[in-house]
C-alpha cells in the first residue's frame, strides 16, 4: 500500500510540477475562487492565476480578462465535481471561439490521479498532507 500512496503522491508532485513550469512561462491558470489560488500557492504555484467565479464575474469576463492578457494559451483549473466539469466545458468552448487554446491536460491528469478523493483545487493541499501522513505511518 505505502508504494502506491507514494507513486500517487509522486505522480502529482509531478503534475504539480508541470503546472508551476507552465505557470512561469507566463501562461494564466483559471481557477473558481480565491481558496483555489491559496492553495495552488501553498503548492508552490507562482504564476497568474485568474478567479473565474468571485466578485461577481461572468464567463465572458474570464474570457476577456485572458484575452486582454495577450496570451494564446490558458490553463483551465476549475474544481473535479459535476459543476467544475461544466464550468470547464464552457471556459473552453469560449476560449477557443477567442482563438486562445485551453489547457485541459493538468486538470484531467490530476482528476485522474486523485479520482474521487478530491472533488476541488482547494483541497488538494490537505491531500498532499494526509498521504504524506499515510506514507509515513505505514
Amino acid at each position: 500500500m505505502s508504494s502506491r500512496l507514494k507513486e500517487k503522491e509522486e505522480r502529482i508532485l509531478q503534475t504539480l510540477e508541470r503546472l508551476a513550469q507552465k505557470s512561469t512561462k507566463g501562461i494564466p491558470i483559471i481557477v473558481e475562487g480565491k481558496k483555489d489560488v491559496d492553495t495552488l500557492r501553498t503548492l508552490a504555484i507562482d504564476g497568474k492565476i485568474v478567479e473565474a467565479k468571485t466578485s461577481g464575474k461572468c464567463m465572458l469576463d474570464v474570457v476577456s480578462e485572458i484575452e486582454a492578457s495577450g496570451t494564446r494559451e490558458a490553463i483551465l483549473l476549475l474544481d473535479f465535481d459535476r459543476r467544475g466539469r461544466e464550468w470547464t466545458k464552457h471556459l473552453k468552448q469560449h476560449l477557443e471561439k477567442m482563438r486562445i487554446k485551453p489547457n485541459t491536460v493538468l486538470w484531467k491528469k490530476l482528476r485522474s490521479i486523485v479520482g474521487r478523493e478530491v472533488k476541488d483545487v482547494e483541497g488538494l493541499s490537505s491531500y498532499m498532507e494526509t498521504l504524506k501522513r499515510k506514507i509515513c505511518n505505514s
